[in-house]
């Protein structure tokens, strides 16, 4: 997976349509999750799209598997996941996603219903770090 700041050089220098495709990509390039973790357990609540996140733990850093069931919204929580992929689960903890994803302004490049969720999927994303964290 691309680093978050090689993915925020690239969408820069895009165009709107661009973007888009670049976040499909993104999403396709994450890792397979199996359908037997996409549970209402891994469920984000809120998005207008059904997203899943897992977190697993591999050498004391915390790497997720995720999925969505709508192209946009799996790039979007391909962004979210290059934030804090393969970090230990206390930085994630403690570290302002939402801050990391504004070079990105979703706000305005994409619909409230593609943005709705956003808060959410870090919410998780943070909250899951911090149960690893605490051990």
């Amino acid at each position: 997976m691309r680093t978050l700041s090689d993915i925020a050089e690239e969408y820069e220098f895009l165009e709107a349509d661009e973007r888009y495709r670049l976040l499909i990509e993104l999403g396709r390039e994450l890792d397979t999750m199996p359908d037997a973790l996409k549970t209402d357990a891994t469920l984000v609540r809120g998005c207008s799209a059904q997203v899943w996140v897992y977190p697993t733990t591999e050498t004391g850093k915390l790497h997720f598997l995720a999925d969505s069931n709508a192209a946009i919204t799996k790039g979007i929580v391909a962004l979210v996941i290059a934030a804090v992929q393969d970090k230990p689960a206390s930085e994630v903890a403690q570290m302002d996603i939402a801050a990391a994803l504004e070079p990105f302004d979703l706000k305005n490049q994409l619909s409230s219903n593609r943005t709705q969720g956003v808060p959410n999927m870090i919410a998780l994303v943070k909250e899951h770090a911090a149960r690893i964290a605490a051990g």
